[in-house]
This record gives C-alpha cells, sequence and structure tokens, in this order.
C-alpha cells in the first residue's frame, strides 16, 4: 500500500509541475500596399476554386488560434463563407516524378515549382463547422494597380499575362477564430485563406515585399503563388510568372501560442523517480516472501 501512495504521489506532482512558458506569437506582413489584388475563392456550383498563398514560418511547435487578411469585395457582396488552407513548401505532400527533378522542378504547366506550395493542402478550416469569422470595413473604396481574376492563370506557355489590370472594391479586414486550432510543428508554410461571397469575386491584397513595419520581417521570405482549378496540382508566381515584374506578399496576420512542452530535465528526473521506486517496490515484495 505504502509503494503505491508513493506512486500516486509523484505522478500527482508531475502533473502539477508547470510546463515550459508558451511564447506569444504574432506574425503580420504589414499594411496593404496597393499593388496587387489577386483572386482567392473557394469553388462550388458555376465558380471554380482559385487559391492565392502566402508564405509563414515557424520555430517551434505552435498552436496557431485566430489570423487576419485584407482584401477587396464588390460592395454589394455579403460574405457566405471563409475556409482557411494551410500548405508545407514543395516537395513535401508533392509528386516530384511529374516535374523535371532538379533544379528547376519544371512541369508541362508551369516553369518552376522550387519555393512553391505543395500539392495539396496539409490541413484546413471551413466556416461552416471549424472556424468563426467577422469583417471590418477598412475604406469604403480602395484601388489595386493591378489583379490577378477568374480567367487570369494559365498554365504554359502563355503564363505571362501582366495582370488582368487595376480593380476597384471596398476593402475589408477579415478576423478568423479557429474552433479547432491549427496544431504546426516548427516548419515552413503557405497560407491561403478562401471567401466565398454572394456575388464577385475576393481578391486578396498585397503587402511590402520586403515586410516593413508594421510587419514582422523573417526569413526566407517568399513570394506570393496563385493557381486555379484547372492549372491544379501545380502553381505560378504572382509576381515573377504571371505579371511578369515584381514580387509580392499578401496582408495577413497569425496569432496563437508555443505549445508546451515539459522541460527535458523534468521528464529526466520524473522517469529516474518512477524507476527508482519500482525498484524499491519490488524489493519490498520480495523480502516479505522471503520471510514468509
Amino acid at each position: 500500500m505504502r509503494c503505491t501512495a508513493l506512486l500516486i504521489g509523484l505522478i500527482c506532482a508531475a502533473l502539477v509541475i508547470p510546463p515550459a512558458a508558451a511564447t506569444s506569437l504574432l506574425f503580420s506582413t504589414g499594411d496593404p500596399n496597393g499593388l496587387m489584388a489577386s483572386a482567392s475563392r473557394p469553388g462550388g456550383g458555376t465558380t471554380f476554386e482559385i487559391e492565392t498563398a502566402d508564405d509563414f514560418v515557424l520555430s517551434s511547435q505552435t498552436s496557431i488560434t485566430s489570423a487576419t487578411f485584407t482584401g477587396l469585395i464588390p460592395s454589394q457582396a455579403s460574405v457566405q463563407d471563409v475556409v482557411v488552407e494551410i500548405y508545407r513548401l514543395f516537395p513535401k505532400d508533392s509528386d516530384v516524378a511529374r516535374t523535371s527533378g532538379p533544379p528547376t522542378f519544371s512541369t508541362t504547366q508551369v516553369p518552376t515549382r522550387v519555393n512553391s506550395p505543395s500539392d495539396v493542402a496539409l490541413v484546413s478550416r471551413s466556416g461552416v463547422t471549424d472556424l468563426t469569422f467577422f469583417t471590418s470595413t477598412l475604406q469604403q473604396s480602395f484601388t489595386a494597380n493591378n489583379s490577378v481574376q477568374p480567367g487570369g492563370i494559365n498554365p504554359l506557355p502563355n503564363v505571362t499575362t501582366g495582370g488582368d489590370g487595376p480593380v476597384t472594391g471596398e476593402e475589408v479586414e477579415f478576423g478568423v477564430n479557429f474552433i479547432t486550432p491549427f496544431v504546426l510543428s516548427a516548419d515552413h508554410y503557405f497560407f491561403i485563406p478562401q471567401v466565398q461571397l454572394s456575388d464577385g469575386t475576393f481578391l486578396w491584397l498585397s503587402s511590402p515585399r520586403p515586410i516593413a513595419p508594421p510587419g514582422t520581417p523573417f526569413a526566407p521570405d517568399l513570394q506570393g503563388w496563385a493557381r486555379d482549378q484547372s492549372l491544379d496540382p501545380d502553381w505560378l508566381r504572382v509576381g515573377t510568372d504571371i505579371v511578369g515584374a515584381g514580387t509580392f506578399n499578401f496582408a495577413f496576420s497569425l496569432s496563437g501560442d508555443a505549445v508546451a512542452v515539459p522541460l527535458p530535465s523534468t521528464l529526466s528526473l520524473f522517469t529516474a523517480g518512477l524507476t527508482a521506486l519500482g525498484l524499491v517496490c519490488w524489493r519490498r515484495r520480495n523480502a516479505r516472501r522471503a520471510c514468509a
């Protein structure tokens, strides 16, 4: 009984040992700069899917609990759904065999897959079950100098279109809270927000590259990529490939916390304590049997 009580006590003590301190995470690419607006919407009905992606880096395992992103919507449109996807960096989650291999990893559709998002999403959340969202109108009328709109993403040999020209709409910031957080290990990722509207197409607004205050710079900061349903699973660089000049980030931020884990010294001490206690109990049981 005494050994059992000691074992229970040791386990209880381990449960109240404070974990490693969580590190607050706040990442932002900064405010929209009016240079580019790129379509990003889920598919369904008569509309085909379009994805625009921008990257971020995590240095430790992290729980992403909320996000913001800013784009243009037509003034008469209402928001019906929001989808957020997380992709890893190519070649993870990708079929490398369908590419040319190093150094360009080109395909019959795109000049390169180097530094692109992977073929398929790692995880995703939808407003139907997995997230809540709200919107804030920043400006009733905001103009981006250039855009990538539905029909503006083409495979080789016609990838470079120069863009679809200036576009004006209502500048809206979306706030998203994840009911089920994204728990991601240290790695390089792409963030993809998609908005389903009652009318028209959501256009994600660009932000400075390199990142400038109030954004939070990181390295390597990759440029934004885009694809539509017909280009899937390949991607094109919004600036280098589609527009043919410049590179673009896109306006978003992430909030969350590093996932707390027990300190290695605590785990070692707990394991050693359990081993020693088990040995003491074993010796006591054997001693009682010898005396019986």
